[in-house]
């Protein structure tokens, strides 16, 4: 067993993406031991000077897999595991008694079935306040011809919980589709007939206008005892997705929404960090939940930079039971991608026919000179490069180029 100089070690796994790596850069700033966990042997996160050691989990989601977790904590100590993926954290909910040294900390499952189930949730958040968009969840084929007659379209189509019915769709040879617009009740038909022989359904989720707006909070025994939120300035695909660039938003702003989310949280019963998702439209003031996420988030980047410190508030308050000293928020920096901004100004500039909102503004002067001018402002970070730690920037760059 390494001797871990009496600091527990923090154990991460999913370290492959920008998400790992700034829990790695938190924590290892921190002064924690991390035990980075990959499942690929060119994860940006194996490369981050941060990390005190490296691991491959060979049989991720397997018997074997929660083998191999157990002899990393005989190897490294006694010690604490966050995950990143919605699939690994049921994975570990489920297995959550047999990691040996290490513990896990998550939700409880019965919170994070509700969250990952989007009708139930749109029900806890109306029942506490929550603007929410007109939802319909077909169970049979007579449903889906009665919404197409009653349903005021446009409309967005999710999948109420994607991980539960990725399977039947590949049994069928049908692709995973995570948002699909539609603008008639033809259209809505058409794409309701692909999935008939599965006999499921995505929710059918009326159009919001606006931009994402994301509230995270830490919650501890039913209260929150840390906040961040931030607007997306770009995202991908261009119509609506994850953030490419986001803003940190000052927490004066969104006040009563913020208290709702809380509420909404509370009600659940939720444990540990949460993103409450919205889309807020600036020119109503109206904002409408999307989603409650129950894990680290794509554009955690830019919580970590502006000091929220989620990742070491999990480590000591959700693990050992005390609150860490946190710094003030920085609420004045942006963060972007810029791999991932390429891709959105290549489809906004040479193929907008794709762009599948219609109602989505194209305006590529704008983009561009927004894309070029960020260069130039020091309030700028970035999602992967980081002067501090180098080497996963050129992973990540090594990876794209396939060499």
């Amino acid at each position: 067993m390494t001797d871990m100089q009496s600091v527990a070690p923090c154990y991460v796994l999913g370290i492959e993406t920008q998400i790992g790596l700034s829990l790695i850069r938190e924590l290892g700033e921190a002064g924690i031991p991390v035990i980075g966990i990959a499942t690929e042997a060119n994860a940006i996160g194996l490369q981050s000077r941060y990390l005190a050691h490296g691991e491959i989990l060979r049989q991720p989601r397997t018997d074997e897999g929660v083998a191999e977790l157990r002899s990393f904590g005989e190897r490294y100590g006694r010690g604490y595991l966050l995950t990143v993926s919605e699939a690994n954290t049921s994975w570990l909910i489920d297995n959550r008694a047999h990691l040996g040294l290490i513990t896990p900390l998550l939700p409880s499952k019965d919170a994070f079935a509700l969250v990952l189930d989007k009708a139930r949730t749109l029900e806890a958040a109306e029942a506490v306040g929550i603007d929410v968009p007109r939802s319909a969840s077909p169970a049979d084929w007579v449903e889906v011809e009665a919404l197409a007659r009653d349903f005021r379209f446009p409309a967005v189509l999710k999948w109420s919980d994607p991980n539960a019915v990725a399977a039947a769709l590949g049994a069928q040879g049908i692709d995973l589709v995570k948002a699909e617009y539609v603008y008639t009740a033809d259209e809505f038909l058409k794409v309701a007939e692909r999935y008939r022989q599965v006999g499921q359904w995505p929710l059918v989720q009326e159009y919001c206008a606006g931009v994402g707006l994301g509230q995270f909070f830490f919650m501890h025994r039913g209260k929150a005892v840390r906040r961040f939120q931030h607007l997306r300035i770009a995202e991908w695909p261009p119509e609506g997705g994850f953030s490419s660039v986001c803003d940190a938003v000052p927490l004066e702003q969104f006040v009563p929404l913020q208290e709702k989310s809380i509420r909404l949280l509370q009600d659940i019963g939720w444990d540990g960090v949460a993103m409450v998702e919205y889309r807020y439209d600036p020119a109503s003031g109206r904002a409408v939940l999307m989603e409650v996420n129950g894990r680290f988030w794509g554009s955690f980047p830019l919580a970590m930079y502006c000091g929220a410190g989620f990742g070491l508030l999990a480590y000591s308050l959700q693990g050992q039971g005390r609150m860490p000293d946190l710094p003030p928020q920085d609420d004045t920096l942006r963060c972007r991608m810029v791999a991932t901004e390429l891709k959105r100004l290549r489809r906004i500039l040479l193929q907008p026919g794709q762009i599948r909102d219609r109602t989505f503004q194209v305006r590529p002067l704008h983009e561009v000179l927004r894309f070029v001018g960020d260069f130039l402002r020091p309030s700028v970070r970035y999602y992967v490069w980081s002067l501090k730690d180098i080497k996963p920037f050129i992973r990540d760059v090594r990876n794209m180029l396939g060499i």
